[in-house]
């Protein structure tokens, strides 16, 4: 069964920090790559931190230094730490996850997403 859930999100003030959650299927989580994408209203959802199968990660220029992406292979778990939070981190967060070249896209199955939305 293909599933992902994503869990954690909420309202924060500007500075504050959430860890999100995706509880995905091992079919999933097998992937070679586990990710956090984002995605507000009339824009395309974008890729935020990226976790290979082996640890490397990679990040958007955006949340560099801020967020940290992590895996629980035991639990089939992926987890964004997110800190000092902005008012532009505002967004629903997705976890997806892709083995190859092409990443997920509208058309491929996604969660329902975790909405972040950091306001004072």
């Amino acid at each position: 069964q293909v599933q992902l859930v994503e869990s954690g999100g909420g309202l924060v003030q500007p500075g504050g920090s959430l860890r999100l959650s995706c509880v995905a299927s091992l079919s999933i989580f097998n992937r070679y790559v586990m990710a956090w994408f984002r995605q507000t209203p009339g824009k395309q959802r974008e890729l935020v931190a990226s976790i290979t199968r082996v640890g490397n990660s990679n990040y958007a220029d955006s949340v560099k230094g801020r967020f940290t992406i992590s895996r629980d292979s035991a639990e089939t778990v992926v987890y964004l730490h997110m800190n000092t939070l902005k008012p532009e981190d505002t967004a629903v967060y997705y976890c997806n996850g892709w083995t190859g070249s092409r990443l997920p896209g509208p058309l491929d199955y996604w969660g329902p997403g975790t909405r972040v939305t950091v306001s004072s």
